[in-house]
């Protein structure tokens, strides 16, 4: 199987293209003001249109109201959203969007319990459990992502060139997401760490 990549918290223009021009599935778009790359509607939609075609949008939130997240829609047109914060079925569904239910591992947590309720997701999402919702470069124990799943997985938190192909090899996620570990500094993307990464995925797949 081919493990889908998703480059998240993309703010420039160039850094939307290079992960395009590496391979990258899909990029994210972040709609949290409290992020540092957090994009007004206008910055974002420019980045949508300057993708080349079959490269998705995917638009992130943290405990939105419902109205940002139509504004978003009708504005920028992601192809898919992403709650990250508390956001129940009901809501992440009122959209008629596919979306992902993104959550945040820690000991304790049982990720089934919290996750079975979004059935209706086109994914789940395991991200580490920070204080900034992501986007920090840490990671979680790999070992507590349950080998069941109804919903396709996607791995994030803390990846980088040097771990993403050990952690597909052992979690055999879906697609595998990363912001941090293709990043110069916050919000701004390094070309060759994202083609990197990118290799180092496909290297896994093999």
């Amino acid at each position: 199987m081919r493990t889908r990549i998703k480059i998240c918290g993309i703010t420039r223009i160039e850094d939307a293209r290079a992960a395009a021009q590496s391979g990258a599935d899909a990029i994210g778009l972040v709609f949290y003001p409290a992020s540092p790359r957090f994009l007004s509607l206008e910055w974002a939609r420019q980045l949508a249109i300057e993708l080349p075609p079959l490269v998705s949008t995917v638009a992130l939130f943290v405990n939105p109201a419902a109205a940002e997240v139509y504004t978003v829609l009708e504005r920028v047109r992601p192809a898919v959203l992403q709650f990250h914060g508390d956001e129940d079925p009901v809501f992440c569904a009122q959209f008629g969007v596919p979306y992902i239910k993104a959550c945040r591992v820690r000991p304790g947590v049982d990720l089934l319990e919290y996750l079975c309720p979004f059935a209706g997701a086109a994914g789940w999402l395991l991200d580490s459990h920070v204080e900034e919702y992501g986007g920090v470069g840490e990671s979680f124990d790999w070992s507590l992502v349950p080998a069941e799943r109804s919903r396709p997985l996607v791995l994030s938190g803390g990846l980088t060139r040097e771990n993403v192909g050990e952690a597909i090899r052992r979690v055999r996620p879906w697609a595998v997401d990363v912001s941090s570990g293709v990043e110069s500094s916050k919000g701004i993307k390094d070309a060759a760490r994202i083609a990197a990464f990118i290799t180092e995925v496909r290297n896994a797949d093999v």
